[in-house]
């Protein structure tokens, strides 16, 4: 996923990076001799924009006043990190700590690469938000631990709901649809740009009708697009869909909705937080008319379901060092640290109870609300391949806004679905 969102309306236009953390008090509430490793230095991997220096500071502050060890960060590039990381894991001295997608983690924990946490999870973990963690868990073992999170919002043109009549904004999927149609009716603007293919969406469509896009059947997992949830979310993709002038077979990316959003004309759109800065960037004057709100679901009191991105952090299996990277995960994981990072990046941390940090954030108080209903692409290692393109999810998305039903064009990409599934990983 993406790593940037926008801080605060107030700095629109600054991109920063997604980061945060998760856990009790700020030592980590953990009775461990800390004279037992002076002397060692512990190696924690994370990605380039993932953690503040002033975090990464303040973490190392109390990491090293605690233990008596010292710790190294180093900060790794998005390109070409999985296969680094894969080869640094089967080598003799593996990063101890590392960051790793959320949805990367299945397969690093399938190949062994990962060390078993259950015990962290017993000690600092009885409280992280359950749709969080799930990708830390496989096999129904935890293999690492969940960090932040982001998902996507509604972005709207204050003016464009202005000039509609529309003075609030909707708290329900019915109320969302009937503002769109009165933008249509009562403004030239368009009232939302919905590319045909904004997959992770629909995924988050899918989320909320509660269903996965994979099944298992007879030992193996196969597509399940021809589920009637599945089709449920489509039908609901399609009917807002039917209200943008958007290109049926293009996604979010081609062209960039945040510049299509930016011209002033469009009523809204569906994406990350940080896209508002594209549009910034494209039209600066639009600033001061981009406002925020949780995707609203089929009921007042539960929102959309969305597609959660994020990180984990993991310990490698390989590590001399597992009790000491074990310490340091308490620290960074702690209420303390995690609230920081929350608060410093205007990401989603790992608790609800932590939520609070985000005040003030509009982007992150937007979006905070949705997490604990939100979820991902399935979490099985064979469903990387799937996301190749040309995108089987998106062929099929593109063929239901043509005119096919949802069977039938589930029945279209059947073969293809399967036979990446079936890929040896």
């Amino acid at each position: 996923m993406k790593r940037k969102l926008i801080s605060a309306i107030g700095v629109a236009g600054m991109m920063i990076s997604l980061a945060a953390c998760g856990g009790d008090n700020g030592d980590g509430g953990d009775k461990a001799g800390a004279e037992g490793y002076a002397g060692e230095t512990l190696t924690v991997w994370v990605m380039d924009g993932s953690s503040p220096d002033q975090w990464q500071k303040d973490v190392q502050t109390a990491f090293e006043k605690k233990t008596k060890a010292k710790v190294k960060f180093e900060v790794q590039q998005w390109n070409g990190i999985q296969q680094k990381l894969t080869t640094a894991l089967s080598e003799e001295n593996p990063p101890d700590v590392f960051e790793i997608g959320n949805t990367q983690t299945p397969a690093y924990a399938k190949t062994g690469g990962l060390a078993d946490l259950a015990d962290l999870k017993t000690e600092i973990g009885a409280d992280w938000t359950a749709s969080l963690n799930e990708s830390s868990i496989f096999d129904g073992k935890q293999y690492a631990a969940p960090w932040y999170f982001a998902n996507r919002v509604v972005l709207y043109n204050k003016k464009v709901w202005a000039d509609a009549g529309i003075k609030d904004t909707p708290k329900t999927r019915d109320e969302f649809y009937a503002d769109l149609k009165q933008i249509g009716e009562k403004t030239d603007a368009e009232p939302i740009y919905l590319p045909g293919q904004n997959w992770y969406h629909f995924v988050g469509l899918t989320i909320g009708e509660g269903v996965q896009l994979v099944k298992e059947q007879d030992g193996k997992y196969v597509s399940n697009l021809d589920d009637p949830k599945v089709a449920a979310a489509m039908e609901t993709y399609k009917k807002f869909q039917a209200l943008s002038k958007a290109p049926k077979d293009k996604d979010e990316a081609t062209p960039q909705q945040g510049e299509v959003f930016g011209k002033g004309n469009v009523g809204a759109f569906i994406g990350m937080g940080w896209e508002a800065g594209i549009a910034i960037k494209a039209n600066p004057k639009i600033e001061k008319e981009i406002g925020y709100f949780t995707i609203p679901g089929a009921t007042a009191d539960k929102p959309e379901g969305v597609f959660l991105g994020g990180s984990n952090l993991a310990v490698a299996a390989g590590s001399k060092k597992q009790e000491l990277a074990k310490e340091f995960l308490k620290i960074a994981l702690s209420d303390k640290y995690e609230g920081e990072l929350a608060k410093l990046n205007g990401v989603i941390p790992n608790k609800e109870a932590l939520q609070s940090n985000l005040k003030g954030n509009v982007v992150a108080e937007a979006a905070a609300p949705a997490a604990a209903g939100g979820g991902t692409t399935p979490l099985i290692p064979e469903w990387a391949a799937v996301e190749n393109a040309p995108n089987p999810v998106k062929t099929y998305m593109t063929a239901v806004l043509n005119g096919k039903s949802p069977a039938e064009a589930a029945k279209q990409v059947e073969d293809e679905f399967n036979k990446r599934l079936a890929q040896q990983q």
